[in-house]
């Protein structure tokens, strides 16, 4: 080999071999199965088997509120926004401590809440949301599902950290995060990519026994959704697995899929990523949710909608996207989504499940 063609190829192999190291040390790499860090001191109470348990999930869009269009809004990526405003996400942030406070959930499952991201102005959104809630919330767990120091998206162009939070009124013994499956993509895109998972609490029962808690946020709709299929396929694993057991669960979370019947009632543009047979039947078929097929789809479906988008286009919720999945053994009391007050908070609307836990 003629000698500078060798410096060539030799320079461009430690080219290579620097940027694969760049990538490696601003990117985050999960396992597949981790234990979380929990903030539970010993005074908080312990659930009681039969007791009413509240639940409400709510993805709060990381304080944005609804003045934007955001790049990523828009089919074409061309939404004119990028990131909003402090006084917006300290709008956003009193408003999502108020109604929590109002509604005083047992168990409040969030996504999409910031922590050391630039588009957010390098926030700690869930400090800033526990120094109003903590009186009433004394434990937490959290996961994150998206990590970088560095991502060279012009959009971006810098950090991004995006969490799931569970704040708990009662004991949480400890958590984990299981890694789903991750949207396809070369394998240096992949590692700037979101991860979604499963945040999983397992909360005691003064009986012995155990209730369940789990938080997820699946991928965004795309014109491949094989990773959808595939989250939801390791999801229903996961609640088969618990409900073989006998132990009582709950799955709450933004689903990012339809119930039945909605895919006809979205207009063509607004169905893409969508498939018309929801991968949500892998839940469904076996397992009671909120809402419910006929809830989501009856005369009052408008009462179910959950999903509010940035779209200059849709005037108001247009689906749903949110959902609390539950074990038989639980006792639905009630359940509502909540519209009325929170339809400039975020893109999406808070899902409230009223429950009782089994006595045996």
């Amino acid at each position: 080999m003629p000698r500078l063609l060798r410096h060539c190829v030799l320079g461009l192999l430690l080219i290579s071999a620097l940027l694969a190291s760049l990538i490696y040390s601003v990117t985050w790499r999960p396992e597949s199965k981790e234990v979380q860090a929990i903030m539970c001191p010993a005074s908080a109470p312990t659930l009681e088997a039969g007791q009413a348990i509240k639940v409400m999930t709510w993805n709060v869009q990381y304080l944005a509120g609804k003045r934007y269009v955001f790049w990523y809004n828009l089919a074409d990526g061309s939404g004119p926004d990028e990131r909003p405003t402090r006084e917006d996400m300290a709008f956003s942030l009193d408003e999502v401590a108020r109604v929590i406070r109002d509604e005083q959930p047992d168990l409040v499952l969030l996504q999409d809440l910031d922590e050391e991201a630039k588009s957010t102005g390098y926030q700690d959104q869930l400090a800033l949301l526990q120094e109003r809630l903590v009186d009433l919330y004394p434990c937490s767990t959290q996961a994150l599902t998206w990590k970088a120091d560095f991502v060279p998206d012009l959009h971006i162009f810098g950090s991004v950290g995006r969490k799931m939070v569970t704040l708990s009124r009662f004991q949480i013994e400890h958590a984990e995060r299981l890694q789903l499956p991750v949207a396809q993509a070369n394998v240096i895109s992949r590692q700037f990519q979101p991860k979604p998972a499963l945040l999983v609490s397992y909360l005691p029962l003064n009986d012995g026994g155990q209730l369940v808690a789990v938080n997820t946020q699946l991928d965004a709709p795309s014109s491949n959704n094989s990773n959808l299929h595939q989250q939801m396929q390791v999801t229903a694993a996961l609640a088969d697995k618990f409900e073989s057991q006998g132990t009582p669960w709950l799955i709450g979370g933004n689903f990012n899929l339809l119930p039945i019947g909605q895919y006809l009632r979205l207009p063509a543009e607004l169905r893409l990523g969508y498939s018309p047979d929801s991968e949500l039947y892998m839940l469904w078929e076996k397992y009671p949710m909120i809402p419910s097929n006929p809830e989501a789809t009856g005369i009052d479906r408008e009462l179910w909608l959950t999903h509010f988008p940035n779209n200059p286009k849709v005037e108001g919720p247009d689906r749903t996207l949110d959902y609390v999945f539950y074990s038989p053994k639980l006792k639905r009391i009630e359940g509502y989504v909540r519209q009325a007050d929170t339809l400039t908070t975020s893109d999406h609307l808070p899902v409230i499940g009223h429950f009782l836990l089994p006595t045996d």
